[in-house]
């Protein structure tokens, strides 16, 4: 596979097309085609562990130097916002990467939340591609292109303010008691599992949710709560 059109897209054209190549390769990618593509033979899945980390450093700088006069808390809330799986997700759509996603056959049908928590994880692994290629000064940039280019409409319009926190806030209002979340099951294989988590006020369960990735159920338990409490 040819990535000079999606490098041309994104904006960052790479020494090492290797690292480019591992970043898109899928682990189920691998279970197929062992020799792997353009002689790259490992997964994606280390990249990501580095991406999510440079990730978060990028986001959370921008929003200190910005937001000077906001708390931890709401600095935290608007940098879930901008770095969950959901906006990652549709990041990556938007780039153009789930055209240049190396997946098994099997793999490549599912256009479901499994697919939408891979194209997460694969930009966080584009990104430590990036940050191993050029440097934290390119990697920086490319954030602030494709993510934080949308921080101001995400706080504007208060989009930070997600289901978790609504309960929260509810649920403090209400009760006194800040809610707790457990992951109460997973079922599935490591690249398509689907989490269910439940939230809990002191030991009351208030309500269920389901996702791809533990967060994304968690937010579903929220969304479920606010509307068990009539909170929403």
């Amino acid at each position: 596979m040819n990535f000079s059109e999606f490098e041309t897209k994104s904006g960052v054209v790479f020494k090492d097309k290797r690292l480019l190549t591992q970043a898109f390769t899928h682990r189920s990618y691998l279970n197929e085609n062992p020799k792997g593509m353009n002689g790259v033979t490992e997964h994606n899945e280390r990249l990501e562990y580095l991406g999510d980390a440079v990730l978060e450093l990028i986001v959370t700088e921008y929003l200190y130097r910005k937001y000077s006069e906001k708390p931890e808390g709401d600095l935290t809330s608007f940098r879930a916002a901008l770095v969950n799986a959901v906006t990652i997700a549709e990041i990556a759509q938007a780039i153009g990467m789930n055209d240049f996603m190396l997946f098994s056959k099997g793999e490549a049908k599912d256009t479901g939340r499994a697919r939408q928590v891979i194209l997460a994880n694969a930009f966080e692994a584009l990104l430590g591609a990036i940050y191993l290629d050029q440097g934290y000064v390119v990697s920086e940039d490319f954030v602030r292109r494709v993510i934080l280019s949308r921080e101001e409409e995400i706080t504007r319009n208060k989009l930070w303010m997600d289901a978790k926190s609504e309960f929260q806030a509810g649920a403090q209002e209400h009760t006194g008691v800040t809610p707790s979340y457990r992951i109460l099951s997973d079922v599935g294989p490591d690249h398509a599992k689907v989490f269910t988590a439940g939230v809990y006020i002191g030991t009351e369960l208030v309500a269920q949710g389901t996702g791809a990735s533990k967060q994304e159920a968690e937010q579903a338990a929220a969304r479920a709560g606010l509307a068990a409490k009539g909170w929403a």
